[in-house]
């Protein structure tokens, strides 16, 4: 009887010792799997290049890069168009670009301004200069320059091309500015929300910096040719202003700008329409207001 509770004692003892030995490895298994992979949920910030092999094979004329930034909500139809369109425009010149569209994802009003101050913040290390790009405008004339802007802001929509907007203060629809200039200027305005304006105000901080507005010389296509517009008609725009938006346009605000601007980016993804790839930045924006 002895012999027998001493045997049970020792296999006890052993199958004791195996299990612990068991859940040693697992639990070492288990350290090992969760430092090696990642499930983290939080979106990449910084930019990661994309390009085409065909896109690689291109001889760029010089060493500088082009961000497009295009800010974005529900134009999916214009981006079918857009995308390649200005992709294959920009390879003509021989541009060093990408494409990044800059699509508002939270509830509030569309905010142009604070979508392309995300966009810079995004691609300033990468990219030597911006295109401030609407999706609906695309460029007929090859002479219209996506050159670096060096000394000054380049309109390329200017007022006396652009389809629809002709007063002189304007630099909506294709806006060409330097990393250094944007940043000096500190961006653009956060407080407007809806459609509008915030291109008027953007004006006033490029006069203040002294950064006079170029715009393209001896073309040879008018308001009626040099662009087409593809904003469909059905398209209603939020043209609602807040208090006295239309009056502060004409004064600079100091209190908000590249500085401070409140958002998340949740999601990037990147997409080929037809031999264009372009980057979508899914934005969440604060409303402070």
């Amino acid at each position: 009887m002895l012999q027998i509770q001493s045997r049970l004692r020792t296999h006890f003892l052993q199958f004791l010792i195996f299990l612990i030995i068991v859940l040693f490895l697992l639990t070492i298994a288990l350290i090992f799997n969760s430092l090696t992979t990642d499930n983290c949920n939080c979106p990449i910030q910084q930019y990661v290049e994309n390009k085409s092999e065909k896109d690689r094979n291109i001889k760029y004329k010089s060493a500088h890069k082009l961000a497009v930034l295009v800010p974005f909500r529900d134009r999916f139809d214009e981006l079918l168009q857009f995308a390649p369109y200005i992709h294959n425009f920009l390879n003509k010149q021989h541009i060093n670009h990408n494409i990044f569209i800059l699509n508002q994802v939270d509830p509030y009003r569309f905010n142009r301004a604070s979508l392309i101050n995300v966009g810079y913040l995004y691609t300033s290390e990468t990219h030597d200069y911006i295109a401030m790009h609407d999706v609906d405008l695309l460029p007929l004339n090859d002479q219209l320059s996506y050159d670096y802007p060096k000394h000054h802001p380049h309109h390329i929509a200017a007022p006396h091309l652009h389809p629809r907007y002709n007063y002189s203060k304007f630099v909506g629809g294709i806006l060409l500015v330097n990393r250094e200039h944007f940043r000096s200027v500190d961006g653009m305005s956060n407080k407007y929300w809806g459609w509008g304006l915030e291109d008027d105000e953007f004006y006033v901080r490029l006069r203040e910096a002294n950064l006079e507005v170029t715009r393209p010389v001896d073309i040879t296509t008018n308001r009626s040719n040099t662009f087409r517009h593809i904003h469909g008609s059905y398209r209603k725009r939020d043209t609602t202003k807040c208090y006295n938006q239309r009056e502060v346009t004409r004064k600079r605000d100091r209190q908000t700008g590249l500085h401070n601007v409140n958002y998340t980016i949740t999601s990037i993804k990147n997409i080929t329409i037809d031999n264009a790839t372009i980057k979508i930045l899914n934005i969440h924006l604060m409303c402070n207001n």
